[in-house]
């Protein structure tokens, strides 16, 4: 069971660079300037969240299935209009997230310029518990970055390194553009999107052995946040 396992919504950020930098590539398209200057994110679908250790079902119309890895923060008390100078009192905790992903049908979609929905919506897992603040006191530095070392390992074969220091956007900038005009409930989440490294579409597919298959077991690991793992079935 996730940390939380029906929250109200689930926004995904894009706020990695090296991520942002690589898939646009991959696309044909330069970085936006823009993006700099506010994070942006998607609604994926609060009613298909997942814990550790829960089998997934293999989605149906894709042989491109992904995985992200990712961090979020769960929201404590809700608010709208949040600044981010207030916004860190908000934040109940982290965890770790893997934004399941069809790539094939996000591909479709996203050529429309909407999107991504049925290329995301079918799963996001989220766990194995959620770290209060607390206890993560001594991993931030000087400048107001933490550092914490991220993984992902399919079948034990690590694919994926990367470190939540690399974050672009601080989760109090993503707070304060995700309250704006509207409210943040208790329990919500929000996801910093895919570290740089993070997805197979990133790394390409003939580099890491392919696309994820049915019987494999994905397991993502955040230092001091532990480990969060599921099989494809």
């Amino acid at each position: 069971m996730a940390p939380i396992p029906d929250p109200q919504s689930f926004r995904d950020f894009y706020a990695f660079e090296q991520h942002v930098r690589s898939a646009r590539k991959l696309r044909g398209l330069d970085m936006h300037p823009d993006w700099f200057k506010i994070p942006i994110f998607y609604f994926s679908n609060p009613s298909a969240i997942f814990g550790h250790k829960s089998n997934l079902n293999y989605p149906k119309a894709t042989k491109e299935l992904d995985f992200e890895l990712e961090f979020a923060v769960i929201i404590a008390d809700g608010g709208s209009n949040i600044s981010s100078d207030s916004a860190t009192d908000l934040i109940a905790g982290y965890t770790i997230c893997n934004d399941w992903s069809a790539r094939d049908l996000q591909r479709e979609e996203m050529a429309m310029s909407l999107g991504p929905a049925k290329g995301k919506d079918f799963a996001t897992s989220f766990g194995p518990y959620m770290v209060t603040p607390d206890e993560l006191k001594t991993a931030w530095d000087t400048k107001g970055k933490l550092h914490l070392r991220m993984t992902c390992h399919v079948n034990g074969k690590l694919i994926s390194d990367g470190n939540t220091n690399d974050l672009y956007h601080p989760f109090e900038k993503m707070i304060e553009r995700a309250s704006m005009n509207t409210k943040l409930l208790p329990g919500d989440y929000l996801g910093s999107g895919t570290v740089g490294t993070g997805c197979i579409l990133e790394l390409r597919p003939e580099n890491t052995g392919g696309w994820i298959k049915k019987g494999d077991i994905v397991r993502l690991e955040v230092e001091r946040l532990g480990v969060l793992e599921n099989k494809i079935v």
